[in-house]
């Protein structure tokens, strides 16, 4: 893969621009034809041909073309949202009767997708612990049509073997889906693995500056004109030009980007586990982490999510501490230029213990995303609100 020519080149073809270095945000809703047989052909292939930018828009079908190329894809559709992206390719893959296995802790948002809207329209669901793959075998049913896997998950990153459970899928006839935005697609590859589609937050590593809400699904042509033709033109849920205009710009600098955080996120998560107020890091490249090998395999370098936990913290205590963070903002999500911090005792109704159920981590547990900033600046911010925090060291 020529990665600094997909990033900087791939289907630009400036000649049609005017030369313009950078590719034109193509902000129309239509486009004319010359002839009525030309407007038939276009209306024939919409997924390829510009003719209402709900189905295509040039600005986007360079992003696309870009996405598909980094995934190792045929295709790629983009979306509004990295929500929407994975509930088109579940409402594609699913149907009244037909059943999902998904992993045990997956995006609240894919949880409610299964649990709130499918289970309404009979598609029932199953959750399990994917980091053993003979407990997904033991969950399919004769009805199962689709696995849903998040590898890593975004808050205490379990991997699933990909490969292992890819396999099993195409023996048994059933379709894998796999969230990649925790890798982005310069750290895995689930399609060379033997996954049948691959979802992104675009939000997050894609777009890199915390200003476009977006999301991607990249596969085999048939499995993606499949979702174009059902769930993306019917319920919309596209992304502007100005939108892939900004994915593109956050594309230029992913390379870069992706390198600086691998070098800067494991001397924080260093750092933290070796903290006497540390009571335990959760980071796929921690020296114990009980999935190294399949770290090793899987990933081809670290990303900027890591959470933790104080020893001893009451909720009062993980209050102070992320108060008192300078460098890193208070605020969810991750993946742009800047460093957050995303604590999960503020999802707590006021004044509840840490016992309280939040379904995916522990509830006194804190996520970092590293961010741009240089490693020496992140850790003395770390340090000073660690000793602010008053968690015993």
């Amino acid at each position: 893969m020529d990665l600094d020519w997909i990033l900087n080149h791939l289907g630009e073809e400036r000649q049609r621009y005017f030369g313009a270095v950078v590719p034109p945000v193509l902000q129309s809703s239509i486009f004319t034809f010359p002839t009525v047989a030309a407007m038939r052909e276009a209306a024939l292939h919409e997924m390829d041909a510009p003719l209402y930018t709900r189905g295509n828009n040039p600005t986007v079908q360079i992003l696309r073309r870009k996405l598909a190329a980094l995934e190792g894809a045929e295709e790629c559709l983009v979306f509004a949202s990295g929500a929407a992206a994975i509930a088109a390719a579940v409402v594609a893959c699913t149907g009244a009767g037909d059943h999902v296995v998904c992993v045990q802790k997956p995006y609240s948002w894919t949880r409610a997708l299964l649990t709130d809207l499918l289970a309404r329209f009979g598609v029932a669901h199953s959750f399990v612990d994917a980091v053993d793959t003979a407990q997904v075998e033991a969950a399919l049913w004769p009805e199962t049509r689709l696995i849903v896997l998040e590898s890593p998950n975004s808050l205490t990153y379990e991997l699933q073997d990909l490969e292992a459970i890819a396999a099993l899928a195409r023996r048994r006839g059933i379709l894998t889906l796999c969230d990649n935005s925790h890798a982005s697609p310069l750290n895995q590859s689930p399609l060379a693995l033997g996954i049948d589609l691959v979802a992104h937050s675009a939000t997050k590593y894609i777009g890199g500056h915390s200003d476009v809400v977006a999301g991607a699904l990249c596969g085999t042509r048939a499995l993606i004109e499949r979702v174009f033709r059902g769930p993306f033109m019917t319920l919309g849920a596209v992304p502007s030009p100005h939108d892939a205009a900004l994915l593109l710009r956050g594309l230029r600098t992913l390379k870069l980007r992706m390198q600086r955080i691998a070098e800067t996120t494991p001397r924080v998560a260093a750092f933290l586990a070796a903290h006497a107020r540390v009571a335990r890091v959760w980071y796929p490249y921690q020296p114990d982490h009980p999935q190294r090998a399949l770290v090793e395999k899987q990933l081809r370098a670290p990303s900027g999510l890591l959470s933790f936990t104080l020893k001893a913290a009451d909720g009062a205590a993980i209050e102070r501490f992320c108060n008192a963070l300078r460098r890193f903002l208070l605020a969810v999500s991750w993946g742009g230029y800047e460093s957050l911090v995303c604590p999960l005792v503020a999802f707590l109704p006021e004044g509840a213990p840490l016992q309280h159920k939040l379904g995916r981590a522990p509830p006194e547990l804190i996520r970092l995303s590293i961010g741009l900033e240089d490693s020496d600046v992140l850790i003395a911010d770390l340090e000073q609100a660690l000793r602010a925090s008053g968690a015993p060291a």
